[in-house]
């Protein structure tokens, strides 16, 4: 039985031997895929950069869009509230009896819708310094403010700002184009 014994131990060794070393060895892991090759830091510099650069330019032509949608808004409300800009001579601040009339429809317009107010922008031509420009902007708007309160309109429905040079509706340096920057726009208000 001894035999016996030993012919079944021999047996089981030999058995344990050829599974050990049937199992497979650790497998070698790799932390990126074999059929991409590594990026040198100059190419994931330059991918940066390019990613860097479309988003700029994503987020200018955004702005751009965004001050175009801006300024539509702004003309489509001055044209719906029938609200019509007044235009003055150079380095002046009356009404013009050109726009007397413009002013008139403006009141009515106002007198037709008591729970408007309106906003009226003295705006003026580049020439001049930026502080000139303000004031004489602001004495614009003034102006068109007295007009309107003298025919009737509560002054506590109308609101001044002046933006002097900073809105121009035209940018060449020729006398026509200046005359178009010289204005009050009426816009109304909430």
């Amino acid at each position: 039985m001894k035999k016996a014994t030993v012919v079944v131990l021999m047996a089981i060794l030999v058995l344990s031997v050829f599974t050990l070393y049937g199992c497979p060895k650790s497998a070698d892991v790799s932390s990126s895929p074999e059929s991409q090759p590594q990026k040198t830091p100059e190419q994931l510099a330059a991918e940066a950069t390019k990613a860097a650069e479309e988003k700029k330019a994503a987020e200018a032509a955004a702005a751009v869009k965004a001050a175009e949608e801006e300024k539509e808004k702004e003309r489509a409300a001055k044209e719906a509230s029938g609200l019509k800009p007044i235009h003055f001579d150079y380095d002046k601040s009356f009404v013009r009896n050109d726009a007397k009339d413009v002013m008139k429809a403006n009141a009515a317009w106002l007198k037709a819708n008591p729970k408007a107010k309106v906003r009226i922008e003295g705006n003026c031509d580049d020439r001049g310094t930026i502080e000139y420009n303000q004031a004489l902007g602001q004495r614009r708007a003034a102006s068109a403010k007295k007009y309107l309160t003298d025919l009737g309109i509560s002054g506590k429905r109308i609101s001044l700002i002046s933006y002097g040079k900073e809105k121009p509706v035209c940018k060449e340096s020729t006398e026509d184009c200046w005359q178009q920057n010289r204005r009050a726009d009426l816009v109304a208000a909430e």
